[in-house]
C-alpha cells in the first residue's frame, strides 16, 4: 500500500514510516521542510498556505494525520497556544477537504491523531472513547481537532481517530528526560502522584495506527494506549526500578505551576483511559505491562 504520512519526520512518524517500509509499503512522508525520513524524501508542504498538494493523494490508499506543534515545549503564551491549535486543525481541515474532494477516488482511510488530552481532568472516572470531552485548553484542541478529521467521511473515508496518551520511546518524548531526571534522584511523584498516566509504548502506537490502516472496523476514536493506566506515583517507582534509582523526591503542585504556568496539565491533569475499541477489535498489546516497556526503552 501506498501511504502518505504527514507529520512523518516526528517522534510517531518516524516509527510509523520505519514500520510500513518494513513490511513492504510505500510512504510518502510530507514535512514542511525539505530532508527525509529513513531513507525516503519529505514531499514539501506548507498547510497554512497550501491546499494538500496531488502527490500526497496520487495511488494513496491511506492518509495518516500525525502533524502538530509540540505541546511540551516551554510555557504556553498566545502565540504558543494559536501554534499549537493551528497546526492541528488548519492542517487536518486541508485533508479532509481534499479527501471530501476527491469524491470516493483517493485514499479510503484517514488515520487522524489526537490525544487523551481530549478528556480534560477526569480524577479516577473511567474514560472509555464514549465518554465526552472535559474542559480546559488541550480538551478544546482535541474537540476541534477531530471535528476536521470527521469532515473528511463527507467523501466517504473512513475516519479512525488515535488519542495518544504518554509515549514512551527511546529516542524521543518522556523517556529520556524522566530517566536523565530519574538517575539523579529525582521525578519522584509530581503533584501528589494520584492523577492516573495514560502511557503506552512507541511500539503499540504504531501497532494499534497500523491495525486501523488495515481494518475497517477501525472508525470512529480510539484510546492509543496500555491496557492499564497507572498513577503517576507508580509510573515514577517504575522509572526508579528500570534505572536503580529510588524515585522518591516529590514535585509540588504549585511548583509545577510556577515553572510550566498552563502547561502543567501535562502532568497534573488525571485520565484514567480505557483502550475499549482497540480491546474489541483484538488487539494484542506488544508493551502492556510498564516494566517491560521501560525495560526495552531505557539503556
Amino acid at each position: 500500500m501506498r501511504v502518505a504520512i504527514t507529520g512523518a519526520t516526528g517522534l510517531i512518524g518516524r516509527h510509523l514510516t520505519r514500520a510500513l517500509l518494513d513490511r513492504g509499503d510505500e510512504v510518502v512522508p510530507l514535512s514542511r521542510a525539505n530532508g527525509d525520513v529513513h531513507g525516503v524524501s519529505t514531499l514539501a508542504w506548507d498547510p497554512v498556505f497550501d491546499d494538500l498538494p496531488a502527490a500526497a493523494m496520487d495511488g494513496v490508499g491511506a492518509i495518516v494525520n500525525l502533524a502538530g506543534a509540540s505541546v511540551a515545549e516551554g510555557r504556553w503564551g498566545r502565540e504558543q497556544k494559536k501554534l499549537i491549535r493551528d497546526s492541528r486543525v488548519i492542517t487536518t481541515t486541508r485533508i479532509a477537504d481534499a479527501l471530501a474532494g476527491a469524491g470516493g477516488g483517493g485514499p479510503a482511510v484517514l488515520v487522524s491523531g489526537s490525544a487523551t488530552g481530549y478528556y480534560g481532568n477526569r480524577d479516577d472516572e473511567l474514560l472509555p472513547e464514549s465518554a465526552g470531552p472535559g474542559q480546559g485548553f488541550l480538551s478544546e484542541v482535541a474537540v476541534a481537532w477531530e471535528a476536521a478529521a470527521m469532515a473528511a467521511a463527507r467523501g466517504g473515508v473512513r475516519v479512525a481517530i488515535s488519542r495518544t496518551g504518554m509515549v514512551f520511546a527511546e529516542d524521543g518524548g518522556v523517556i529520556p528526560r524522566l530517566a536523565k531526571l530519574t538517575r539523579a534522584g529525582m521525578a519522584g511523584p509530581l503533584a501528589g502522584g494520584r492523577q492516573w498516566v495514560p502511557w503506552v509504548d512507541i511500539a503499540d502506537v504504531v501497532g494499534m495506527i497500523v491495525a486501523a490502516i488495515d481494518d475497517d472496523a477501525w472508525e470512529g476514536p480510539f484510546n492509543n494506549v496500555a491496557p492499564e493506566p497507572m498513577r503517576q506515583a507508580e509510573v515514577a517507582k517504575a522509572f526508579g526500578r528500570a534505572v536503580g534509582r529510588p524515585a522518591v523526591v516529590p514535585t509540588p503542585a504549585l511548583a509545577l505551576k510556577m515553572t510550566l504556568g498552563d502547561a502543567a496539565v501535562l502532568v497534573t491533569d488525571s485520565h484514567r483511559t480505557d483502550p475499549v475499541a482497540a480491546r474489541d477489535h483484538g488487539y494484542g498489546w506488544a508493551y502492556g505491562d510498564i516494566d517491560a516497556s521501560l525495560g526495552a526503552r531505557i539503556t
